[in-house]
C-alpha cells in the first residue's frame, strides 16, 4: 500500500523552454538544457510527461511564452494529466503568477526546482542554513503574487479580506518583515560559519598543510574520485547534486607530502545566483585552496560547455588564479580516438582506478615546495628550536635520549635554520 501512495504522490510535469534572440545565450533553453531539466526533475522525485520548446524573438512580458503557446501548453497539461509546469528559463514573479492562474496548475522555474533539490539533499547544519537563505531570497519578491488575490478583491469593491483589517499593516508587509528578519539571522549564522572556517584555515596554514579542492560540473564523478583517492566511503550515485555538504579527507601524496582534499557541490548551467551567494561560505574555500582539481566528464558530449560553466563560476568566486589540474574522468566510457593530454591534464577512470597514480604524481609535482625529511639531534638546551620546528615543519617523531632526536619534514627555508643539527 505504501508503494502505491508514493507512486501517486510523484509530481507529473510538462517542461517548457524558450529560446529567444533577445535573451543572453546562457539564459536560453535548448534541447540540451531541456534534457538537463528533465534529469533535475527526476532527481527531485518527479517525472516528465512532455516537453515544449519555443523559438521566439523576445519573451512575452506577461506570459513569457506568448498567448498561443500558453494555450498549447494548457491543452497538453489537460491531455497528459500533469499537475505541474516547469520552465527551463527564469520567470519573473508576475509571469509565474499569471501562468499559474492561466494554466490551472503549479508553475515553477529551473531555479525553484534546483532549490527544492538542495533542500532535499542538505544534511549538515551549514548546508541547511545555506539552502534556507537561498529559499527566502527567492521567496521575498514572489510574496506579492501570493497575496495579490487579497489586494485585487479589496480593490474591486469587496470588503477587506479577513486578516487584512486592523491597526497595523497588511499581511503582505508582515510577511515581508518576517522574511527579512529571517534572512538577516541566517546571514548572521553563516558569517559565524565563515569565521570558524577562517580559524580552521589559519591552523592549516600554520601547520603548512596544503589544501586541494575538487570542483566540476554536477555528476562529473567528483565523489567517486575522492573515494578512489582516499578510500573514503562517500555515497557516489549517478544523479545530479548528489553531494551538497563538503567532505574533507587526508590524502598522502608521497612520503613528504600529505594534503587535505575536499569535495564540493557540483556546478550547473543557470545555477541561481542567490544559491551561489548562499553557498559562498563553503565555496570561498576554493579561494584559499593551494590547488583545484577540475573534474570533467569526458564521456559527456557537452563537456566543453560544462568546462565553460565551471570556469565562469570559479571566476565569480574569485579563485581563477588558483593552480588547477584538469582531471578528465570516465575515460572507460570515452569513444574518441585521442584522449586529452598536457602538463596540467590527467585522464582517469575513478571507477576502475585507471590513471590515479599519474594523478597523484601530478598533484605532488604541482605542490612540491622542495620539502625533505630529515633527522635532527638537538641538545636539551635547544628547546626553542624544537618549538620552531613544530611551528614551521611537519614533526613526525621525537625521541628523548642523550639528545632530542627529531624526525621532521622541512621546507628549504626551515632547513636552512636548523642545518647544523641535521645528522
Amino acid at each position: 500500500m505504501e508503494q502505491t501512495s508514493t507512486e501517486q504522490s510523484v509530481n507529473r510535469a510538462v517542461l517548457v523552454g524558450l529560446n529567444a534572440h533577445s535573451l543572453p545565450e546562457t539564459d536560453n533553453a535548448t534541447e540540451s538544457t531541456m534534457e538537463e531539466l528533465s534529469a533535475l526533475l527526476e532527481t527531485a522525485g518527479g517525472t516528465s510527461l512532455g516537453m515544449v520548446l519555443q523559438k521566439k524573438d523576445t519573451p512575452d512580458a506577461r506570459t513569457f511564452i506568448g498567448e498561443g503557446k500558453m494555450e498549447e501548453v494548457r491543452e497538453l497539461v489537460r491531455a497528459l494529466g500533469a499537475d505541474m509546469v516547469i520552465f527551463d528559463n527564469d520567470l519573473s514573479p508576475s509571469q509565474q503568477r499569471v501562468l499559474t492562474e492561466e494554466l490551472g496548475v503549479q508553475v515553477m522555474d529551473r531555479s525553484a526546482l534546483i532549490l527544492d533539490i538542495f533542500a532535499q539533499r542538505a544534511r549538515t547544519r551549514e548546508g541547511r542554513l545555506q539552502v534556507e537563505l537561498a529559499q527566502y531570497q527567492y521567496l521575498l519578491p514572489r510574496l506579492t503574487g501570493m497575496w495579490g488575490h487579497l489586494v485585487r478583491q479589496t480593490a474591486s469593491g469587496g470588503k477587506s479580506p479577513i486578516g487584512t483589517r486592523g491597526p497595523g499593516e497588511t499581511q503582505l508587509e508582515t510577511d515581508r518583515r518576517h522574511i527579512r528578519r529571517k534572512i538577516a539571522k541566517l546571514r548572521e549564522d553563516l558569517e559565524e560559519v565563515r569565521r570558524v572556517r577562517g580559524v580552521q584555515r589559519g591552523r592549516r596554514e600554520k601547520n603548512e598543510v596544503p589544501v586541494v579542492a575538487i570542483v566540476g560540473y554536477t555528476n562529473a564523478g567528483k565523489s567517486t574520485l575522492l573515494n578512489a583517492l582516499t578510500g573514503a566511503d562517500i555515497p557516489a550515485n549517478n544523479r545530479l547534486f548528489d553531494t551538497l555538504d563538503t567532505t574533507t579527507r587526508t590524502l598522502e601524496i608521497s612520503d613528504t607530502c600529505t594534503v587535505l582534499i575536499s569535495d564540493t557541490v557540483g556546478f550547473i548551467r543557470k545555477l541561481p545566483h542567490h544559491l551561489v551567494d548562499a553557498f559562498k561560505a563553503t565555496l570561498e574555500e576554493l579561494r584559499f585552496a593551494d590547488l583545484l582539481l577540475h573534474v570533467i566528464d569526458i564521456s559527456n558530449p557537452e563537456w566543453r560547455e560544462h568546462v565553460r560553466v565551471v570556469e565562469a563560476l570559479v571566476e565569480e568566486l574569485g579563485a581563477e588564479q588558483t593552480a588547477c589540474i584538469e582531471v578528465f574522468n570516465k575515460a572507460d566510457l570515452y569513444i574518441g580516438d585521442i584522449l586529452p593530454h598536457g602538463e596540467t591534464i590527467v585522464t582517469v577512470s575513478a571507477k576502475s582506478g585507471r590513471g590515479l597514480e599519474e594523478l597523484l604524481g601530478t598533484i605532488g609535482n604541482r605542490l612540491d615546495q622542495g620539502v625533505s625529511r630529515v633527522t635532527l639531534r638537538l641538545p636539551y638546551d635547544k628547546g626553542a628550536v624544537l618549538d620552531m620546528l613544530y611551528r614551521e615543519a611537519k614533526v613526525e617523531q621525537v625521541d628523548y635520549a642523550d639528545v632530542i632526536v627529531v624526525t621532521a619534514v622541512c621546507t628549504g627555508k626551515t632547513l636552512g635554520k636548523v642545518a647544523e643539527y641535521v645528522t
